[in-house]
């Protein structure tokens, strides 16, 4: 299948404006679909149930791995911050997107202050954060740190 196909495809999943926004995805591995995800977020009351992490979910589940190296992700626009370190925590080989994230901003979807927020210091946030029992909290890092059969990821 042609890059166009798989783009049409996340842009078909994307018309699914009952469940969500207007946003489909699909995770394409050795020139085929192995998953497909549209905004579920209204639809579920799940605010991370973006199209991109829908469809990272169900590859993952498919392939039986949190790893998705050796696969891409069409989405039908750019992906939001949140999607965008999925993509790389999952490890897909590369984006493909139609919708720039300017284009979805015209709609309402305007994420750039997340893009803005996440380079500034943690003091000039605009959610306040307090770190809090850092010290009992890293006895599980370093217990993770000592153990022998830990996957790492």
């Amino acid at each position: 299948m042609p890059q166009q196909s798989f783009m049409r495809r996340a842009i078909a999943l994307s018309q699914g404006i009952g469940e969500g926004g207007p946003f489909g995805a699909v995770i394409v591995k050795d020139g085929r679909i192995i998953a497909e995800g549209n905004n579920r977020v209204t639809s579920t009351n799940d605010p991370t149930a973006h199209a991109e992490i829908v469809a990272i979910r169900n590859a993952c589940a498919t392939l039986n791995s949190f790893s998705l190296a050796g696969c891409e992700i069409y989405s039908s626009c750019e992906p939001c911050p949140m999607c965008l370190a999925a993509i790389y925590w999952a490890r897909l080989d590369r984006i493909h997107y139609g919708n720039s994230r300017i284009d979805a901003a015209r709609i309402g979807f305007d994420d750039e202050f997340l893009y803005q927020e996440i380079p500034r210091p943690i003091g000039e946030r605009r959610m306040p954060m307090t770190q809090v029992l850092a010290e009992e909290a890293l006895a599980a890092f370093a217990a993770w740190h000592r153990r022998p059969d830990k996957t790492p990821y």
